[in-house]
């Protein structure tokens, strides 16, 4: 039988155990805690009268908030750290600047000329918006929500997307004749103008920033999308699509752009689905007239919005729709609250090291960590 004093080896042993339990406990809190793993809200635009933007939680597919906005909401970009989503309101000329905390309007900027679709850049700092009527692209600082820059574009602007290091804004000139511009923000202006074809829509670039997909086509015919190299702004390829495609969105790997095609009297509306590998497609059954789309950080969902008042959810692993959601209407653009920063990780390692004192108040213990780098791991998003 041992018996320890209290001031001796088993009170050092009693403290390391407590140490050792609060480190536990810490790291089980910050995994539990990780953006990660919280849901991704969809901000879902609705041009009909009144404006507003259902907020929709990805994993219930339910509408948890209806936030009132302008006339005709258009476009809708949510800010990478989440907190802020940006919707035009085309018929007022303004951008409602939306609290996704409180799902409350916490600023509009004015003085908009048709204001249609809006991108915010990778770091947050600013939003850049099309304008249809003035033929121009307003640059936002997200700080102060003030214009601070108008960079003058082709005829009716209405798509736009941004490269992921932040160096080009890519804009749809609807208007004839059918042109994308590459904007460099270094210096806001425009330093590339694709020829794509008649009537470009949306735009949407890959995730490694090598290519912009742009829908194109007239209203009521077969239409296509055109891939622009951006390292040499030239079409690559042209591919066939549905009926009067509009909205374009890249899957997270890259190996997918999903298109909404609204369709015609003749022709059914559909979701085409390129591999971006072999530019090869297949079609999927939607039912309804389908317009914009976004897809969630982990892929595995594409909400795609319904100018009938719906909202249909693709699974991605079948290309089958899965769930379908009541909202306001029109559904021109949906923002979806992207992941947060994270870095490609092969295996991690964790040593905890723990000091004892002599005297009370005097014991230590540290978390030594490691991580092995690699670029086709998965991503760990560790808390801020």
């Amino acid at each position: 039988m041992h018996s320890y004093n209290g001031n001796g080896s088993g009170a050092r042993l009693a403290r390391g155990f407590r140490a050792l339990f609060a480190v536990i406990l810490a790291v089980g809190l910050g995994s539990m805690a990780s953006p990660a793993e919280a849901a991704p809200f969809a901000y879902v635009a609705n041009s009909n009268v009144p404006g507003t933007v259902s907020v929709v939680e990805t994993t219930t597919n339910i509408v948890v908030a209806t936030v009132a906005l302008g006339s005709v909401p258009s476009g809708a970009a949510v800010t990478p750290d989440g907190k802020h989503a940006y919707v035009t309101n085309f018929n007022d000329g303004t951008v409602s600047v939306i609290d996704t905390g409180s799902n409350t309007v916490v600023a509009t900027v004015s003085g908009l000329g048709g204001p249609s679709g809006v991108a915010v850049t990778p770091d947050g700092k600013h939003a850049y918006v099309t304008n249809a009527f003035s033929n121009t692209v307003s640059m936002i600082a997200t700080a102060t929500n003030t214009v601070v820059a108008m960079v003058p574009v082709g005829s009716s602007p209405g798509g736009i997307a941004i490269t992921p290091d932040g160096k080009l804004v890519y804009v749809t000139n609807g208007g004839s004749p059918g042109t994308v511009s590459a904007i460099a923000t270094a210096i806001n202006a425009v330093v590339a103008t694709v020829p794509v074809g008649s009537f470009p829509g949306r735009v949407a670039v890959t995730p490694d920033g090598k290519h912009a997909y742009v829908t194109v086509g007239v209203s009521g015919s077969p239409g296509n999308v055109a891939v622009i190299a951006t390292a040499s702004n030239t079409v690559l390829a042209t591919v066939p699509v549905g009926t009067s495609p509009f909205g374009v969105a890249v899957t997270p790997d890259g190996k997918h752009a999903y298109v909404t095609n609204g369709g015609s009297f003749f022709d059914p509306a559909t979701v085409s689905v390129i591999d971006t590998a072999t530019n090869s497609v297949v079609a999927v059954p939607v039912p309804g007239v389908y317009s914009g789309v976004a897809i969630t950080p982990d892929g595995k969902h594409v909400y795609v919005g319904n100018i009938n008042d719906i909202v249909s959810v693709i699974a991605t692993a079948s290309n089958t729709v899965v769930a379908t959601v009541p909202v306001g209407g029109g559904s021109p653009s949906v923002g979806i609250v992207p992941p947060p920063p994270g870095v490609p990780f092969l295996a991690f390692g964790a040593n905890l090291v723990i000091a004892f004192g002599g005297a009370p108040n005097q014991d230590s213990f540290a978390l030594q960590t490691r991580f092995i780098l690699s670029t086709a791991a998965p991503v760990i998003n560790p808390p801020y």
